[in-house]
């Protein structure tokens, strides 16, 4: 291929050389892993049950969990639930669990209907929702606001994050391509975390306390533990 460069110093690969198409072209072909529904690709089968003699349970909905949210609860004596991501609501709740938490998983959040669905159904029931990274998405999605896709994305371990109403910043870890359009929260939401290089949504929350979501992980292992205290946060409203 022959290398032609702009101006600015940079290789315009969308130049066709004498040899073939160009990069842009040969990789048109690809098919976009963003119109699949990654997280049935990724989610457990059968429910699995960790710690199973604590009397306090959270359900876990895996969208693709880190195994780390399943020990940060278990390290805290919380029993938990893991279920398949699109387990109905009144399938959770036969499960007894004080709160659900959704997990980080990839893709667009918009695929996830179902989960969506038992989501907006918890949250009617006023059952206690935490969401992790992809489930922050889904939780905005099933509280009645909106999310969209981010040009390059967050992707890794020192991430500032500012908590709306104070002086703090957080170091966090991401890994995610979309993002909560804030302005889209319906009324009783507010953001909670911002993004302190691009200002974007990292997390919300309900004005009753008892629905929170956070973009960034929390139980990142390695990675930053600033934030390790929203799982004492959340256990706190469930006991």
């Amino acid at each position: 291929m022959t290398r032609s460069w702009t101006t600015s110093g940079f290789l315009n690969l969308e130049r066709k050389s004498s040899r073939g198409p160009s990069l842009a072209e040969a990789a048109a072909p690809i098919p976009d892993p963003n119109q699949r529904h990654l997280v049935l690709e990724v989610t457990i089968r059968e429910p699995m049950v960790y710690n199973p003699r604590s009397s306090l349970a959270v359900a876990l909905l895996d969208c693709g969990a880190k195994e780390s949210i399943v020990h940060s609860f278990v390290r805290r004596k919380v029993k938990v639930v893991r279920l398949p991501a699109e387990t109905p609501a009144a399938k959770i709740l036969e499960y007894a669990p004080a709160g659900v938490v959704i997990s980080n998983g990839p893709g667009d959040p918009t695929k996830c209907r179902e989960t969506i669905l038992a989501v907006k159904a918890l949250l009617q029931d006023k059952v206690p929702v935490f969401g992790i990274c992809l489930g922050n998405q889904i939780l905005a999605l099933a509280a009645g606001g909106s999310t969209y896709k981010l040009k390059f994305g967050h992707r890794s371990q020192n991430q500032p994050c500012l908590e709306e109403g104070t002086e703090r910043c957080y170091i966090t870890s991401q890994n995610h391509g979309y993002a909560v359009d804030a302005k889209s929260l319906p009324e009783g939401w507010r953001p909670w975390f911002t993004n302190a290089n691009d200002k974007t949504n990292e997390g919300l929350i309900h004005r009753s306390g008892r629905f929170m979501g956070v973009q960034f992980h929390p139980e990142a292992n390695p990675g930053p533990t600033d934030t390790q205290f929203l799982f004492d946060r959340f256990l706190e409203l469930l006991k």
